[in-house]
């Protein structure tokens, strides 16, 4: 209407766990309150909190059922979603650029359009980086997205159904799953696989054997597994993958992935069925150099302790997309726990942005580090900054606390109340509901 006030208009880009979270808590406090227009844009219709894509891809979770609709969130928390994949940035006209989403046959749906903004905030995690390795493309599955792990979980399903209904005996090697990258999605995504396996057997697919027909491998290049998390909880996690029958090859840099297998530096050849690559991750490509901002060799956009851009004051980053310096020297880890940290920063440091003031800076707190190795073997944690030390804690404390994980992220969207009656509502489904989903 002529004469009104413009209000201050917010654009986020990514709907992950920081994204959702910030919007939803930005659209609470100031989208509802007319005191500013928030926008989240997400390449995707929904929302799954991304540390539990192994077990989509397990088949252990129905990524349906647990999924988000952006749309209905927005509608209940005072944000505005738009379709689409962001690919540039005018920082001058203070744009953000969304190619045109397609469906399956290449038919345009929404057209090319461009978002303008007073505050941006990118927030696109990151992707699996394949280093270049040959054969990396075509052979692996990056857990990248809930259609990546399905994709996995479907062909792993086909994989079993075809050993159990051929007329020979399953043959050694048939059923090898390759996973390159002994970080926490390597381990857990193994350990999972094994439970689902004997889940599968028990269902009545009895020629699966757990311990004979389906072979795990876990390669990495470090000397250890869960290379980034402390020795001691490497070495408990490594003590109880082998008890599962897990197979690990380490100081293994993979070089080349072929149809059957990958060739390791020193001339190795790996085999296996299946693989997905887990190796590392990096920003998306499209943010390398965007519009003159200052970027790392991952593509992640270096930001100061405000969170905002160096080259830019208008745009913040955070998540796993944001290069954010710690007072030693070393970066922000790509962790959940961390993008959690930021978005409660950010709705501060927002707000403060309207009103004039200074910003806080993010100072990284370490609350520990969880790995869930399955359901037949209990979960290692160390607690770090909860408990001024370092301890380890093992079985069904751990187990809760790795629960509670997402529980605060759905208390985070959801508010106490609803994340508690669909949690009630979980647990008095569960004898009627499948341990494994089959298709």
């Amino acid at each position: 209407m002529a004469g009104e006030a413009r209000l201050h208009e917010i654009v986020i880009v990514g709907g992950g766990a920081g994204g959702l979270e910030l919007a939803t808590r930005l659209g609470d406090k100031l989208g509802r309150k007319k005191r500013a227009r928030i926008t989240l844009i997400d390449a995707s219709p929904s929302h799954i909190w991304k540390p539990l894509l192994y077990e989509v891809a397990a088949g252990s979770l129905d990524s349906y059922a647990e999924r988000l609709e952006y749309l209905a969130q927005g509608h209940w928390h005072g944000f505005t979603f738009r379709l689409g994949r962001m690919d540039g940035l005018d920082r001058t006209r203070q744009e953000v650029s969304v190619a045109p989403t397609l469906d399956e046959n290449g038919v345009e749906i929404i057209p090319r359009r461009t978002f303008h903004y007073d505050t941006l905030v990118i927030a696109v995690g990151s992707v699996g980086n394949d280093f270049g390795v040959p054969g990396v493309r075509e052979h692996c599955i990056m857990l990248d997205t809930p259609e990546d792990a399905r994709e996995f979980h479907r062909r792993h399903i086909n994989a079993c159904l075809r050993a159990n209904t051929q007329r020979e005996p399953v043959a050694p090697g048939q059923l090898t799953v390759g996973i390159v990258g002994a970080g926490a999605t390597g381990v857990e995504l193994a350990a999972e696989l094994h439970d689902t396996t004997r889940e599968l057997s028990a269902y009545g697919m009895d020629k699966i054997k757990p311990e004979k027909s389906l072979k795990l491998l876990l390669v990495e290049a470090s000397d250890r597994i869960l290379p980034g998390l402390p020795p001691r909880l490497s070495a408990a996690a490594a003590e109880r993958l082998a008890a599962l029958g897990v197979e690990m090859h380490v100081r293994e840099r993979i070089v080349e992935v072929r149809e059957n297998g990958m060739l390791t530096a020193d001339g190795k050849f790996i085999p296996a069925s299946m693989m997905v690559w887990s190796a590392g991750i990096k920003a998306p490509d499209f943010l390398k150099d965007i519009a003159g901002l200052e970027t790392n060799r991952i593509n992640q956009l270096v930001v100061r302790t405000t969170l905002q851009t160096t080259r830019d004051d208008n745009i913040f980053a955070f998540g796993d997309c944001a290069a954010c310096p710690m007072p030693d020297g070393r970066f922000v880890p790509p962790r959940a726990q961390a993008a959690h940290q930021q978005a409660s920063l950010l709705v501060k440091s927002i707000c403060r942005r309207l009103a004039g003031k200074p910003l806080p800076e993010y100072v990284y707190r370490d609350y520990g580090s969880l790995v869930a190795l399955g359901r037949f073997s209990p979960v290692g944690n160390l607690m770090g900054a909860l408990t001024g030390g370092s301890i380890m804690i093992e079985g069904v404390l751990a187990r809760l606390v790795y629960w509670s994980l997402h529980k605060m992220h759905e208390i985070a969207l959801h508010g106490w109340v609803k994340t508690a009656l669909t949690t009630y509502a979980h647990f008095i489904s569960t004898p009627t509901r499948a341990r494994i989903k089959l298709h």
